[in-house]
């Protein structure tokens, strides 16, 4: 990792030309799972812009008579209104297909009406009844018809044409006639593109050549006879095209056209068909004339010849970005990831970069295909981009927490671990709290018994060696409650809750109060180890004060601690001191027993005045938190040494003397009850002056 830091411009180029080389191989290797994603996604993309982006305007003068359900089951009309219509006859006669006169009944009242063309999107290629009326209608309405040819690909690529009797051969070179087939993609199954020419070679996959037979589609016919053959492209590529809304073309039913009632009402008589151009295909789904388009998995296939008819004659083609130059943008897509993070040097500005380049590429995207058709690589292009950005972004972010972390290490080893958590992630808070100021804070000492004469006899190595895991351990049971580690006194520790971050008075003093349960555990933990180490065990005081205090960087112009001072600091130590006096190991002060005796069990140990107080306080001892498994005989008992010491510093001293001997009968080495039964038997026989109240004056620290 200290490596990256280094050369991190290096690392971030080699990671970018990874991704770069990634997606241009996922280019030339299409079938590649996985690699391919991007190319294969920009498909997706596009068929988005194309659902969402601009359409090609929908034609009023296109209507679509679809051959629906009711249409070949007729059964919405009645007998009666069946008997003397021709049409209705015909096609009750048998299912569909129908005679072919009934072609010749919907040309003439078409074109009776003024219709402009009508489009055939049927392919008439076997004998039926009507075929010579059919074929008289077709030559006389000759420059306003178009019918259907098939291209089988599926069978040799088999060209199924009208049959004979309708159109003489050769059909497929009769102006009339042209091919209904469109050719969908061939990984998703989805039409995006018209092919208006074709060949046989070009449909066995060989190039096209001069001299072929070409076959043309049924919207070029269409729109040769509409007057905009110039609108048709002249070759035999199939061409994308810009599709009409899903509404744009919805069908309307063949058999209204033949009942008099709709049509005066739905038709106005005819008049609605006046120059229109109106294409005849099934919209039934027994038929299965369906094809399935980006916009729609179900759009019926006379629709979407009108919808190519419409595209071309607006010129509505769509065009894809060159090779080279959608190659050219990725690349360019990774030197922008390559150059953007090490540039701003600032992971949030540059992930909302990356968003804003996305964002930005997205909307010239969508501008490009609205205004221009233009489909501007995307999903390969921004591929690239993030992900080099993201892994840049991420590495980059991974080297400044691995260095971060390497300098909170580095500190942690010369200051308490929140004081280091305080300065990293809130300097400015930090720096604020050095000029001083005075505030309530709860302060713990503790220092091994006899380490003087211990160290006196103790192997040099072997003692630094016990004193380290002994700090070690004590430090963290510190920190783990939140504390901060103020110096180190020799042997001893000293630790603040409350001066670099507070969470309450209360909170600060019983997580102080923890620490020294914890510190006691770890002491037993530490001397088991050593008793079968065969070394010697340690002794440990602990003094805990509360009060309010002056914090701040303390010390000379060379040399200063982030440290607090006070009287409150000065208790603390003196309490600390007085754990050998009281043979216990934790002493707590009055103010902060009052605000950790909910959570605790306390012991009252003395009302003591230390060197350089005028007042004294009451003492107390942490027997352990409320939450503790103690022993309930024990806590019975301490009532017991509690109603004692109210006794004897209310001078009843014989009672006082039968409470602590009841107490010893159960607990025979407590120091405590040993140390009051002993003054209330020399109190009884030699009582104190008037002026006495049971405070002990310390003269020492």
């Amino acid at each position: 990792m200290s490596w990256l830091a280094r050369h991190r411009r290096l690392a971030f180029a080699a990671i970018c030309t990874f991704w770069t080389a990634v997606v241009f191989v996922g280019h030339f290797f299409p079938t590649l799972p996985f690699i391919s994603m991007p190319w294969r996604g920009e498909q997706s993309f596009e068929d988005l812009l194309r659902t969402e982006g601009r359409k090609t305007a929908t034609r009023d003068d296109f209507i679509f008579l679809g051959i629906d359900q009711q249409s070949e089951q007729l059964d919405a009309v009645g007998s009666e209104e069946i008997a003397g219509n021709r049409a209705f006859e015909l096609m009750t006669e048998r299912p569909f297909p129908w005679s072919r006169e009934i072609w010749v009944l919907l040309l003439d009242r078409l074109f009776g009406a003024g219709a402009r063309l009508v489009i055939f999107d049927l392919v008439f290629n076997n004998p039926n009844d009507g075929d010579p009326a059919f074929r008289a209608a077709l030559d006389r309405y000759h420059d306003r018809v178009v019918v259907g040819m098939n291209i089988d690909t599926q069978n040799n690529t088999q060209i199924v044409l009208p049959n004979t009797q309708l159109i003489p051969s050769p059909a497929q070179t009769d102006d009339r006639v042209g091919f209904v087939n469109y050719w969908n993609d061939e990984i998703d199954g989805k039409l995006r593109a018209a092919r208006f020419f074709t060949s046989e070679r070009q449909l066995a996959g060989v190039a096209p050549a001069s001299g072929d037979e070409v076959y043309a589609s049924m919207s070029s016919r269409a729109l040769t006879k509409l007057g905009r053959s110039a609108d048709i492209p002249q070759d035999q590529r199939d061409h994308l095209f810009r599709f009409s809304s899903n509404a744009a073309y919805p069908p309307f039913p063949l058999w209204q056209v033949f009942h008099p009632a709709f049509w005066k009402a739905n038709y106005a008589d005819g008049a609605v068909f006046k120059d229109k151009i109106v294409i005849v295909g099934a919209s039934s789904q027994i038929q299965h004339d369906f094809i399935v388009t980006p916009l729609n998995p179900a759009t019926p296939g006379p629709a979407v010849h009108l919808q190519v008819i419409a595209a071309t004659e607006a010129h509505e083609f769509l065009r894809q970005t060159p090779t080279r130059v959608m190659l050219g943008l990725v690349l360019v897509a990774g030197i922008i990831g390559w150059g953007l993070i090490p540039f701003l040097r600032r992971p949030i500005l540059s992930l909302f970069s990356l968003i804003a380049i996305t964002m930005i590429y997205l909307a010239i995207a969508r501008l490009a295909y609205d205004r221009s058709g233009f489909l501007l690589a995307s999903v390969p292009v921004l591929s690239t981009l993030l992900l080099c950005g993201v892994s840049t972004l991420g590495i980059d972010y991974a080297i400044e927490r691995m260095e971060k972390l390497r300098t909170r290490r580095t500190l942690e080893r010369y200051v308490s671990k929140n004081l280091v958590k305080e300065i990293l992630e809130n300097p400015r808070g930090y720096y604020n709290s050095l000029t001083g100021s005075r505030m309530p804070a709860t302060m713990l000492f503790s220092d091994i018994v006899g380490f003087t004469t211990l160290s006196e006899k103790a192997d040099e190595k072997e003692l630094v060696r016990q004193l380290n895991e002994y700090l070690t351990a004590m430090t963290e049971v510190v920190f783990q409650n939140d504390g901060t580690l103020d110096k180190f006194i020799g042997d001893g520790i000293m630790a603040v809750w409350g001066n670099v971050k507070s969470q309450g008075m209360a909170k600060d003093a019983k997580a102080a109060a923890y620490a020294a349960l914890g510190m006691r555990r770890e002491l037993l933990r530490l001397n088991n180890g050593w008793k079968t180490e065969g070394r010697m065990t340690l002794g440990m005081g602990i003094g805990i004060n509360h009060g309010q205090v002056l914090a701040g960087n303390i010390g000379s112009q060379d040399r200063a601690d982030l440290t607090v001072i006070g009287n409150a600091v000065n208790l603390a130590a003196r309490l600390e001191g007085l754990t050998r006096i009281y043979g216990v190991d934790i002493l707590v002060g009055t103010s902060a027993a009052d605000l950790i005796r909910d959570e605790f069990h306390l012991r009252s140990v003395a009302r003591a005045q230390v060197k350089g107080k005028t007042e004294p306080v009451d003492v107390f001892t942490i027997v352990e938190a409320r939450t503790a498994a103690l022993d309930q005989e024990l806590l019975i008992w301490l009532e017991t040494y509690e109603e004692g010491i109210r006794k004897f510093r209310d001078r009843d001293f014989t009672q006082a003397k039968i409470l602590f001997s009841r107490f010893l009968e159960f607990y025979p080495d407590d120091s405590l009850a040993k140390m009051y039964l002993e003054r209330s038997l020399e109190y009884e026989q030699t009582p104190p002056d008037k002026a006495w109240n049971a405070v002990e004056v310390f003269e020492k620290k």
